[in-house]
């Protein structure tokens, strides 16, 4: 049974989110006054609290985060990324060299990023040769 097995597993855990969500005592299921099922019933609870779930932490690192806290991850990487090309684009040559792509933020349980080496840029008249191209 799965219940039982989260119950061997991960005790302290349980205990502590079980006194934090529902001011239960998990020593009640030896004592005769929690069921397997009713603990099941409040495991399945404690999975749709991620950030907040010590259970759910220790089970998935990448439960550290909650939905909420990815979003801005993913909007701050982005923004960094913007940064970058807008600098990029609008520093002379001769300092663009030394602009750096910025590393995305690091996600519990994801492996740490390794920096890409961006393409070659096209100067203006490569860009310009492009577009005329484009529109005859």
């Amino acid at each position: 049974m799965a219940v039982a097995r989260v119950v061997r597993e991960f005790p302290d855990e349980l205990e502590a989110d079980f006194l934090e969500f529902f001011n239960m005592d998990l020593l009640d299921l030896w004592r005769g006054r929690l069921s397997l099922r009713r603990i099941g019933v409040l495991i399945q609870s404690l999975m749709s609290k991620p950030g907040r779930s010590t259970l759910l932490m220790a089970m998935d690192e990448r439960a550290k985060w909650t939905e909420r806290d990815y979003m801005l991850a993913r909007v701050s990487d982005a923004l960094e990324l913007s940064n970058y090309f807008f600098l990029k684009a609008n520093v002379d040559e001769s300092d663009a060299g030394d602009l750096e792509i910025p590393p995305p933020i690091t996600r519990p349980g994801a492996p740490e990023p390794q920096p890409e080496a961006p393409g070659e840029f096209s100067d203006a008249r490569e860009l310009t040769e492009f577009i005329g191209k484009l529109t005859a």
